[in-house]
């Protein structure tokens, strides 16, 4: 039997062999062969499709999307459209994602701000304590969704 172990495959593509035994569990890619010592094994064509799960993954993309682009052969044109929609959409939570972060930078330069460097009570730290006693606790069911 031939192909390499996990940890080489996880050196060859830059994805951890933790990753990949989750990308497993998680049906993106196939379960690998195993040696007779239950090592297991993995060719060529789990190396690209470990390398085309860590680019997705690099420009964040959900495993649900990974996985649809994964489904297309990118032959037919109703997959090309599929895949195009998959990343306007992927897109579109970019956009939201980086006005949710310039109004995140805006709060954090406002709390530097307070430390002033002055001796005594450190006003920064007695403000984000002030901001967790005031943080209602969220209500049952209500969960942020997050993209990953």
């Amino acid at each position: 039997m031939t192909g390499l172990r996990i940890g080489e495959a996880a050196q060859r593509t830059g994805v951890s062999a933790a990753n990949i035994r989750y990308y497993e569990k998680q049906g993106l890619l196939a379960p690998a062969l195993r040696q007779d010592n239950d090592y297991r094994l993995y060719g060529d064509a789990d190396l690209h499709r470990l390398r085309f799960i860590r680019m997705c993954r690099a420009m964040d993309m959900s495993l649900d999307e990974v996985r649809t682009l994964l489904a297309l052969d990118g032959q037919r044109p109703e997959d090309c459209r599929a895949a195009s929609q998959t990343v306007e959409a992927h897109l579109q939570h970019v956009r939201q994602r980086l006005g949710e972060l310039r109004v995140l930078e805006r709060e954090l330069r406002q709390l530097k701000t307070l430390c002033d460097g002055r001796p005594g009570a450190c006003n920064l730290i007695a403000t984000l304590h002030a901001q967790a006693d005031a943080e209602l606790p969220p209500e049952p069911g209500s969960h942020v969704k997050r993209h990953v």
